[in-house]
């Protein structure tokens, strides 16, 4: 998946005592955090933070609205020109960016329409259909993305994920995928976190465990190792 910036999503999962995880997504790489559900809706510390000026303030809005300016140039670009395959994918980016999920699949559908052969398209229908929690669909986009490209770790980690996140989850599923990127690149620390967090909601901790100091000698100072840990005692 081509993403300029890294992004982060929260998902809470209920294991034993309650609490969440946060996928914290490098490019197409969700990696796994643990983070107490019970915190996520604490009310706001108070702080010592001035208000925003009333310039500030101006800035923002001016921001805001060059910015819906901006994404309603791109669309009318896209809807005017539907051949344009470009435009169709920036239309997409755009209103994926900003949460338009319906919107994003369309452009993006149009896009893959245009170029069927483009691998790009057909994961960014997995990327979208993902973060709006169509996991079902997503999972077909991925597997027709692994179709072309089936090296691609990012992609089939992700695929992974779609069976861990839906209801009721298939672990097994996910494992299997994510073993299947392990081979590609044993040292894939992404891939390695997810897999220890789902053979530990599968209860096997005993491989959990023995991939956890896999992770620990690839990366001693992974910053989730401590939670993972906490997670298997």
């Amino acid at each position: 998946m081509s993403r300029d910036n890294i992004l982060f999503a929260l998902v809470g999962i209920g294991f034993g005592l309650f609490f969440g995880f946060a996928f914290v997504m490098y490019a197409n790489q969700r990696a796994v955090v643990n983070a107490p559900a019970n915190t996520r809706a604490a009310a706001p510390a108070e702080t010592d933070e001035a208000a925003p000026t009333d310039e500030q303030s101006s800035l923002a809005h001016g921001e805001q609205q060059r910015m819906q300016g901006m994404a309603q140039e791109v669309n009318k670009r896209a809807r005017d020109n539907p051949q344009d395959y470009d435009a169709q994918m920036a239309a997409g980016k755009l209103n994926y960016e900003a949460h338009n999920y319906d919107d994003a699949l369309g452009f993006y559908t149009k896009a893959n329409q245009l170029r069927p052969n483009e691998v790009d398209p057909i994961i960014q229908l997995g990327n979208v259909n993902y973060d709006a929690g169509r996991y079902e669909a997503a999972e077909k986009w991925y597997t027709a993305a692994l179709a072309k490209e089936p090296d691609n770790i990012n992609v089939r980690t992700d695929l992974g994920l779609t069976f861990f996140l839906r209801q009721p989850p298939d672990y097994d599923r996910a494992i299997a995928e994510y073993r299947h990127s392990l081979e590609r690149n044993p040292q894939h620390e992404p891939t390695l976190q997810n897999l220890i967090v789902a053979l530990t909601k599968k209860g096997d901790k005993e491989e959990a465990r023995a991939m956890f100091k896999k992770l620990q000698t690839i990366n001693p100072n992974n910053p989730v190792l401590a939670q993972l840990q906490a997670d298997l005692q």
